[in-house]
């Protein structure tokens, strides 16, 4: 069963819910918070869960916020986390095909739920194409 981590802010918090209950008995799933609507500094919650995918705990990671633009460029401050700012199912599949994107960030203000989940279940089941995009990935790194 692929290992999920999640995160997000206040702006977040409801579709993280929602989410982590559609996925509940399909991926094991830890929750880095936050865990309430309250107001937040959502790089609190972002470091550890973009820590945990970086560090091979978990595979993969779903990010959550207003925008998603705040996540997403906290998470990418790793230097092994490919995260994807994603507003369309094709974007999330093809984050994952064509990037190797190993984490997804979602703009709970500007996405419906069931959009949400349908880029959530594309984003998880694609794979990463390799091939001519491989050598791109490996170009990323910039040291």
């Amino acid at each position: 069963m692929k290992k999920i981590a999640i995160a997000g802010d206040h702006a977040g918090f409801e579709y993280k819910e929602i989410i982590k209950k559609y996925l509940d008995g399909k991926y094991e799933i830890k929750d880095f918070g936050t865990y309430s609507t309250d107001s937040v500094d959502y790089p609190d919650f972002v470091h550890p869960a973009a820590s945990a995918v970086e560090n091979g705990e978990f595979e993969l990671g779903i990010l959550i916020c207003g925008s998603g633009n705040g996540v997403q460029i906290t998470a990418n401050k790793h230097q092994g986390i490919r995260c994807a700012l994603c507003w369309e199912v094709e974007i999330a599949e093809l984050a994952r095909q064509h990037n190797d994107a190993n984490m997804m960030s979602i703009p709970a203000r500007f996405v419906s739920e069931d959009l949400a989940k349908q880029m959530v279940d594309a984003f998880l089941i694609t794979n990463f194409e390799g091939g001519r995009h491989q050598n791109r990935v490996n170009k990323i790194k910039f040291c």
